[in-house]
């Protein structure tokens, strides 16, 4: 029997009970109506949280270069690559790299915290293996890839790694990077670039080593300097050894 046919049957007797149901019993057919509405709601529910689901997620922090990560193609050697990471949110954002080859790679900060509108210049350093089968460096690839992670953030919250294990609930990832080799002797936006950030990098890297300035000597409730407090102490030992001296 063609299916159609069936499918026709079965309509004609749900409209035969349907319509006995409006004429013979309303609260039957009470029934029926609300059981329909419950189960559109529930599928309207679905739908709505399956939409959710494939939405995109709101990005915490802007990255740049926002897909790639730029690294000189210098065979044997470990090379560096730069990312501006800056936080476009309204609340302090953690971060987080993570790497696929962790024995090769390793990125300096490794993970923080920002706080909104604040950014910074990460440094990642990569070891370059040696090209197989006399690779040219164009054709030259890397399988490694670097993920960045973000985390909404109390402003007293102190970073650690473990805050990602801890709330991985509440992790996003902000972006995968793939690796991309550039050519040190070929002039070119991408590799001044990368020079630009490493420049940015290494200075304020060498702006948090520098000792704070002096501001003059602490009041005393502030305590003492520790260079004041070893003279005094020297004169003193020197004044107990004159008194040792005279004494014999």
């Amino acid at each position: 029997m063609p299916f159609w046919q069936t499918s026709n049957a079965t309509s004609s007797s749900s409209n035969m009970n349907h319509n006995n149901n409006n004429t013979n019993n309303n609260g039957v057919y009470q029934n029926t109506q609300s059981l329909n509405i419950s189960s559109s709601s529930t599928n309207s529910s679905s739908v709505s949280s399956l939409a959710k689901s494939l939405l995109p997620t709101r990005r915490r922090l802007k990255l740049d270069p926002a897909t790639k990560l730029y690294f000189p193609y210098e065979p044997g050697k470990q090379v560096r690559s730069a990312i501006e990471i800056k936080n476009t949110s309204k609340s302090p954002i953690a971060f987080k790299f993570q790497t696929t080859a962790p024995k090769s790679c390793y990125m300096r900060p490794p993970g923080g915290i920002l706080t909104p509108g604040e950014s910074l210049v990460a440094t990642v350093f990569k070891f370059v293996e040696p090209p197989e089968n006399n690779e040219k460096p164009t054709e030259q690839k890397s399988r490694v890839k670097f993920k960045i992670m973000s985390l909404k953030v109390k402003g007293e919250t102190e970073y650690v790694p473990e805050l990602f294990e801890e709330r991985k609930d509440e992790v996003a990832v902000e972006q995968i990077l793939r690796v991309i080799f550039l050519d040190p002797e070929r002039p070119g936006t991408s590799l001044d670039k990368l020079k630009r950030q490493l420049a940015e990098a290494d200075a304020a890297l060498e702006a948090c080593k520098k000792p704070p300035e002096d501001t003059g000597p602490k009041i005393a409730g502030e305590g003492l300097v520790i260079d004041e407090w070893k003279e005094r102490r020297e004169r003193y030992l020197a004044r107990q050894q004159g008194e040792v001296v005279d004494s014999t």
